[in-house]
């Protein structure tokens, strides 16, 4: 394997758990979600803010009031000194890994050692919106409500919903209705499986969270999976985006609050702090493809990869897709 020039590493990788659609961080904006990752991150990692060169966090959808703002504000909040910058990416799905990407180019051109690398959504904080109030609205006329998170989850380009894409790769590529519901119920039990098994533990940074009448909840548990799903079950469920098709709620990509930070270095950097590293960055694969089958995206971009490394997939023991 050919990997790149410069031996990066990570040194740490938490994550807040991630809460369901309308769940228990419907109230923590991105924002929010992203400093509570990046600060356990940097505990994790043994090193001091002043050490952090560089911040970049990827968010997709702008749900918070300063999302603009949203790496900077993650690194301020972090404690990091005033004069670190911070650079928000979008790349889609895709962005969190784009975050590790720019840092990681940063480190190659000589510009940085030591990264804090994340990614943020609060989806259930997307709002409607009234185009157009601005400039008033005319006697008789009423401002048309806009769903930002329905529009989102919308190509325009193709003018179809992501989940319209899922279908035509099901009809593409022959997956039946069958083979979809036995997969999701096979997730769904490896992940309750990882779950009860206490696999997510060291990852998982729990969070405190404001309850009633003054009181806090403890929050240390992902939330969003259904372990009791069955393949009977799903089959009752009804079709959303296509009559005859193959997605329904049960196998749709959920819509879920949560954030995630590591913090990436040089090797030498690691080395002379004495700190201990958890991986290493061996390199990456970028590629696009037809809109209208996004979810394939993944495969082209993982060839890509894996000839510009001159590795093979037999070189690898787990794929997170």
């Amino acid at each position: 394997m050919k990997p790149i020039p410069t031996d990066l590493v990570f040194l740490s990788a938490r994550r807040t758990p991630f809460g369901t659609y309308g769940g228990s961080l419907k109230d923590q904006s991105a924002t929010d979600l992203g400093v509570h990752a990046a600060k356990a991150a940097i505990a994790q990692a043994g090193v001091k803010p002043e050490d952090i060169d560089n911040v970049v966090f990827g968010n997709v959808v702008q749900t918070s009031p300063d999302a603009i703002y949203l790496a900077r504000h993650v690194g301020l909040r972090s404690g990091l000194p005033q004069h670190v910058p911070a650079l928000t990416v979008n790349r889609l799905c895709g962005s969190g890994f784009q975050a590790v990407v720019d840092a990681a180019l940063e480190m190659l051109a000589g510009h940085s050692e030591c990264a804090l690398v994340g990614g943020t959504e609060n989806m259930s904080q997307a709002p409607h919106v009234a185009r157009g109030l601005r400039f008033g609205v005319a006697l008789g006329k009423s401002p048309k409500l806009e769903d930002s998170l329905w529009e989102a989850l919308t190509d325009s380009f193709t003018g179809m919903p992501m989940a319209i894409t899922a279908e035509n790769l099901a009809t593409r590529y022959g997956i039946s209705q069958r083979e979809v519901d036995e997969y999701s119920v096979q997730s769904q039990k490896r992940f309750a499986a990882a779950q009860e098994g206490g696999r997510f533990s060291e990852e998982i940074a729990p969070m405190e969270l404001p309850g009633k009448k003054g009181t806090t909840i403890q929050f240390a548990r992902d939330e969003h999976n259904r372990p009791d799903t069955t393949v009977e079950s799903l089959a009752k469920l009804p079709k959303v985006f296509k009559k005859d098709g193959v997605i329904h709620a049960g196998a749709a990509s959920g819509i879920c609050d949560g954030a995630g930070a590591l913090v990436l270095a040089t090797r030498q950097f690691a080395e002379r702090k004495g700190l201990k590293p958890l991986g290493k960055l061996v390199g990456w694969g970028i590629s696009g493809c037809d809109p209208s089958i996004m979810g394939i995206g993944p495969a082209p971009a993982i060839r890509r990869a894996l000839e510009r490394h001159e590795a093979k997939l037999s070189d690898f023991q787990l794929f997170e897709v």
